[in-house]
Parts: structure tokens; C-alpha cells; sequence
């Protein structure tokens, strides 16, 4: 066992480690940081990313040990009280949520692309995101949200307008899924599965 000071959030843990256990590990089981979420183990998802300095980094190949003295965020540590961050404010109102559980790690590094360039291309967009796999292919209101992102957090957090405020049309809630709605999704797969079925 290791003694171990972890800046956390801006609040420092002391912890007695195991030299194998990862940030993840330690995020999740001895602190309850449970935000940033467990997947492949194997950096190759991007579900459990969290900034360490600034920089979006994979919490589950990071030995807890090696970040004593750094500076790490995870998604509990965005909002300002009731505040959402404007990353996490952008992906609620465009849409970017679906079932979520990539959500943590593509907000951390969406934040962490922003914070370098606030006005981002596409294609810088999709080469920061790119370690981030959302299973529900989300990709086109996830892009949405980082582009309006960057614009809040270029105006200031405080004083930029959420959508709905400024009298902008919002985008559709209802159509989450490659610009369809749920019911058109759902009418669609049962037509693929009927036609399967016809097949065999």
C-alpha cells in the first residue's frame, strides 16, 4: 500500500493505494465519482475520460498513484451548483443524450477541445472525439452541441443566452436519431425485422 494524495475536483483525498489500481478504479470504488463510467478497461472506448492538467486523458489505463499532484476533473466537478457547464448545458439542449452512458467522457473531452479552440473545425471536432464510441451513433447532435459549446463558453459562461432564451428555434427533441423520430426508428426496425423474417 501507498499513501496518496489526489486533487480531485479542487479537494484533496488522502488514500492509501494499491500501486495496480487505476484512477478509475479509485474514482468509482473508494470515492463514488461514479460519473465517470467503466466499458472496455482497455482504452479503447473513451467512456471513462477525465482531464488530468487540462488535457482529456483515459482514467482506466492511469495508475491512481502516477496523479498525485495533478490537477484532475471528472464530470461531477463541472457544474457550478444548479449551473450546468455550457458543454453539459449544450448536449441537453441539442439533443446529444441519448442512452448516455458515453456522455461523461465525450462532455470531458469536448470541454477539453474547447478550452484549446473555441471555434473548432469539423474536422478537428471528430479527430478530438474520435477515441469516444457512442453505441447509439449519435454523432450528428453530438457535433451540434460542441459547435454551440464553443460559441457559450467564447461569449462567457455567465453571460451567454441558452437557446430558448434568445428566441432561437431550439432543435427537435422529438428527433434524436439520425434526424428521425423515435416512432419513424421504431417503425423502421420492426420493417427490417419482418423482412428478415420473411427471408429465412
Amino acid at each position: 500500500m501507498k499513501n496518496v494524495t489526489l486533487t480531485i475536483n479542487g479537494k484533496k483525498h488522502d488514500l492509501a493505494l494499491e500501486g495496480h489500481e487505476t484512477l478509475l478504479e479509485v474514482l468509482r470504488n473508494q470515492l463514488g465519482l461514479t460519473g465517470t463510467k467503466t466499458a472496455c478497461e482497455e482504452s479503447e472506448c473513451g467512456t471513462c475520460t477525465v482531464q488530468i492538467n487540462g488535457k482529456a486523458e483515459l482514467s482506466c489505463i492511469k495508475l491512481a498513484c502516477d496523479a498525485q499532484g495533478e490537477d484532475i476533473l471528472t464530470i461531477e466537478g463541472l457544474a457550478d451548483g444548479d449551473n450546468l457547464h455550457p458543454v453539459q448545458q449544450a448536449y441537453l439542449d441539442y439533443g446529444a443524450v441519448q442512452c448516455g452512458f458515453c456522455i461523461p467522457g465525450m462532455i470531458m473531452s469536448t470541454k477539453a477541445l474547447l478550452e484549446r479552440k473555441p471555434e473548432p473545425s469539423q474536422e478537428e471536432i471528430e479527430y478530438a472525439l474520435d477515441g469516444n464510441i457512442c453505441r447509439c451513433a449519435g454523432y450528428p447532435k453530438i457535433f451540434d452541441a460542441v459547435r454551440k459549446a464553443g460559441e457559450v463558453m467564447k461569449q462567457g459562461w455567465q453571460q451567454a443566452a441558452r437557446p430558448d432564451e434568445k428566441n432561437e428555434s431550439r432543435p427537435d427533441m422529438e428527433k434524436i436519431t439520425c434526424g428521425i423520430t423515435y416512432e419513424e426508428y421504431v417503425k423502421t426496425l420492426n420493417a427490417g425485422k419482418t423482412a428478415e423474417a420473411a427471408d429465412q
